[in-house]
């Protein structure tokens, strides 16, 4: 008589994710695209902060990073549009913005960009909550709603980061620095009850995927797909791996 392999199941979901994680980074966007919300929680985007022209200026070209205030901006905006066309408007979607960022590159470009940030909400009829540390964040996941009804069922970052947190604020109080983050230590103060089984989460910030992705499933008990090498916002609708790099969990 034959034995059957054990856990076939379990086995076949090992190799799928060896496989995805090995995969170029054109092949694995293909692959499995954008996250998709599952089931009718709380789907929250949070954007990070721009940085300041006044100090990106004094970089060498190739360094300067943010050269358009709205780089984290645009494609939360694309997302939203992407998530009521799949779900409908009655997805529950929050927005978390680092204010303080917005309001020193409104002054530097003279633009009204808080008011521009909250004609989106206005626009889409979703909630947009204003942050000021990553404390700010966890909070908001912990108990923004009533967690025990409406779950976070999906989780995305658009930002500055490294490998081992968001940077909400970088360059723009102190050249090359951040002064506001959401650093991967911090994430064990995250409830794990916030997250629905099988949530989608995903950073769009450099090199998460090298450190942040796992500690996050450690703290939440959900994957986050990260950046293994840096990410590219060239074109603002569609944050792209850095060529050399690809996804990972």
């Amino acid at each position: 008589m034959q034995r059957r392999p054990p856990h076939p199941p379990r086995a076949a979901a090992a190799a799928l994710g060896l496989a995805l994680a090995l995969l170029p980074a054109g092949d694995a966007q293909a692959l499995f695209g954008r996250p998709k919300a599952k089931g009718a929680g709380e789907f929250i985007i949070l954007s990070g902060g721009p940085a300041l022209r006044q100090w990106e200026n004094l970089r060498r070209e190739p360094d300067r990073h943010d050269r358009w205030w709205g780089n984290f901006i645009r494609p939360a905006r694309v997302r939203i549009q992407q998530l009521q066309a799949e779900r409908g408007t009655g997805q529950p979607i929050t927005w978390l913005v680092y204010r303080p960022c917005y309001e020193t590159r409104a002054t530097e470009d003279g633009k009204p960009l808080i008011s521009w940030i909250e004609s989106v909400r206005d626009k889409y009829g979703v909630k947009l909550v204003w942050v000021y540390s990553g404390e700010d964040v966890i909070n908001y996941i912990n108990r923004g709603m009533n967690r025990r009804n409406t779950k976070v069922v999906g989780f995305e970052y658009y930002g500055h980061s490294n490998r081992h947190a968001f940077m909400m604020d970088y360059s723009n109080i102190i050249m090359g620095a951040s002064r506001a983050w959401l650093h991967e230590d911090e994430l064990r103060a995250i409830r794990r009850s916030s997250f629905a089984r099988g949530a989608e989460c995903r950073s769009y910030g450099c090199h998460t995927g090298e450190s942040m992705s796992a500690k996050w499933r450690s703290a939440t008990g959900v994957r986050m797909w990260g950046a293994m090498g840096k990410t590219d916002y060239s074109d603002p609708t569609k944050p792209v791996i850095s060529p050399g790099g690809y996804w990972k969990y």
